[in-house]
């Protein structure tokens, strides 16, 4: 289980939260300029990055609001969270092994 750190409540088991997707994602600019790919690509395809990436929760059996940590999908750790107005979190570098 998770436990993952809200940034209102503390940190609070995985149980209390909503994934809300990936984070990062900008809207397009002009969404009526768009083509039906251009539109498809940005409302239905995301990343599955094995490693570190950024990440929406939302804390749904708690305060109930959305926010932003940096999670590596390989070993779970969680490496911070911030509210969704504020920087998310600096991703750690990837170290090669």
């Amino acid at each position: 289980m998770l436990l993952i750190p809200c940034p209102w409540c503390g940190e609070r088991a995985e149980a209390e939260f909503t994934y809300a997707g990936e984070g990062g994602i900008a809207r397009p600019k002009n969404p009526p300029e768009l083509s039906d790919q251009e539109w498809a690509d940005y409302v239905y395809y995301r990343h599955n990055p094995k490693g570190t990436h950024h990440e929406l929760w939302l804390h749904l059996h708690g305060c109930g609001k959305y926010f932003r940590v940096v999670r590596d999908t390989v070993s779970n750790q969680i490496y911070g969270s911030a509210p969704m107005l504020e920087a998310p979190p600096a991703v750690p570098e990837r170290k090669e092994v």
